[in-house]
């Protein structure tokens, strides 16, 4: 079996374990000739994440067959947090079944795996009927002013304009965000449309990625699940998908 990946700089695996680590434990990556991927969801199944990382965007990848390897997010992350932001991270697996990390020119880890966890996640089949793009810090800022007074954000957009509320016992929160306004480069409505969401779950991806990219793509059709995109350099792509709230 060969299998290598290596990264230039650290950032790419810090956004991929803090995307991960806002959901689950225990993560189970698969390898493959196209590459690395992840999918995972909490355990409440209220959120998934979706992450696919081409062989391009690494620096050197090899892999010969496809192999999947377990590993505990909070033991992983402590060893790329002593990564510099330029050190390369080089990952591989050896014949005793550890996890062999090389951070920088002189660092070299080894971490036992586990064993892989992994089942089918089949990802939510939905049309979506709302397209909204995002400067990614405004969309940070948007979750921060309504956790003020709610534990929830509800999304409300028609073709000219996008609004995001919430409402708790201390009040609520309109913010409007027209079409054509710097910090909402795109909006495309096939009919109006409304849902809510938990904040619980979206400010820890927004925060964990979102300083990662420019803008974040969210989709969503009426109290259906909202699916965020964040396009990261030098990673592909990394889909989150969270479920409606659902008024009782």
């Amino acid at each position: 079996m060969v299998f290598l990946a290596k990264t230039s700089t650290s950032d790419e695996w810090k956004a991929v374990i803090s995307a991960i680590s806002t959901l689950v434990e225990e993560a189970t990556f698969e390898s493959t000739v196209e590459g690395i991927t992840f999918r995972g969801m909490d355990p409440s199944h209220v959120a998934l994440i979706d992450i696919s990382w081409p062989n391009s965007a690494f620096e050197k990848y090899e892999c010969d067959s496809d192999i999947k390897f377990g590993v505990r997010i909070d033991e992983f992350s402590k060893l790329i947090k002593r990564a510099e932001k330029n050190d390369s991270i080089e990952i591989s697996i050896s014949e005793d079944n550890m996890l062999l990390v090389s951070v920088g020119k002189n660092k070299k880890y080894k971490m036992r795996l586990i064993e892989s966890s992994a089942s089918d996640t089949p990802l939510p089949k939905i049309t979506y009927d709302a397209k909204i793009a995002l400067v990614s810090t405004e969309f940070d800022k948007i979750l921060g002013d309504v956790q003020v007074v709610s534990d929830y954000l509800s999304i409300s957009a028609s073709s000219t304009k996008a609004s995001f509320s919430g409402r708790g016992d201390s009040g609520e929160v309109l913010i409007t965000l027209e079409k054509g306004m710097e910090e909402i480069p795109e909006i495309s409505v096939k009919q109006d449309s409304t849902a809510t969401y938990s904040l619980e779950y979206l400010n820890p991806i927004v925060k964990a990625v979102g300083n990662t990219t420019g803008t974040v793509i969210c989709e969503y059709s009426t109290a259906k699940p909202l699916r965020i995109e964040f396009k990261v350099a030098n990673i592909g792509r990394i889909y989150f998908y969270l479920a409606p709230r659902v008024e009782s």
